[in-house]
């Protein structure tokens, strides 16, 4: 095993993770810093919600493709033969991890940046597609049901190890998978504590309308 490529891919996923796209697309189209407005969080909801459904689209499509790309650069190190084909959904969770952490704190955008939702759902779309796929619909009806995409976000990421104990593809999953879903619904909770404490005050914003508002 080459330690030295494999710390140098993992600072690879870390900066692809880092690029603060809601904040450089922001800035470079529209002139503005998407943290001076709106809930200042620098991701695709916040996007949204202050440049428009447009803007919000390409920035969630990217922070989406960060995690998958981080995650994808595993089975490289196997076509190298650094890894072995049994390491490759190791190694896939983490780098799509460290992106995430990248998302979360971007060294391009001082260390301040989104929530990392997108960038998890990138990452679970390459470990397991058809699970990325059933976890998108539990955003989307809770999301419809309730409009609030905070909401959205904890539910799906709690779903994905719950479905995956309950085998509801039938058959056994891969322990690390289940243990990597409870460590992204932990992640997801501690990154939506404001939420989490504004839902309970009943404060939290509708964002869903914003997905549907006219283009900017």
């Amino acid at each position: 095993m080459n330690i030295f490529l494999i710390c140098l891919t993992t600072v690879a996923a870390y900066l692809i993770g880092s690029i603060p796209t809601a904040v450089w697309y922001g800035q470079g189209y529209f002139g503005v810093d998407v943290r001076e407005h709106g809930s200042g969080n620098a991701g695709a909801t916040n996007t949204f919600r202050v440049l428009g459904k447009r803007a919000g689209t390409i920035v969630l499509l990217i922070d989406v493709l960060k995690g998958y790309t981080a995650a994808a650069m595993a089975p490289l190190l196997w076509y190298l033969d650094i890894i072995t084909i049994n390491e490759i959904p190791t190694f896939k969770i983490v780098f799509g991890l460290v992106a995430v952490i990248g998302h979360l704190y971007p060294v391009f955008a001082g260390f301040k940046g989104g929530k990392g939702v997108a960038s998890l759902l990138g990452l679970i779309l390459a470990i397991h597609p058809e699970m990325a796929a059933v976890c998108i619909g539990v955003f989307l009806l809770v999301v419809i049901a309730s409009q609030y995409v905070s909401l959205g976000s904890i539910l799906a990421a709690l779903a994905f190890p719950v479905l995956l104990l309950l085998r509801i593809f039938g058959q056994p999953e891969r322990p690390i998978f289940i243990v990597f879903g409870f460590v992204i619904f932990l992640l997801v909770v501690f990154t939506h504590q404001k939420n989490i404490a504004r839902l309970f005050r009943g404060e939290e914003s509708r964002t869903i309308l914003f997905w549907f508002q006219k283009k900017k």
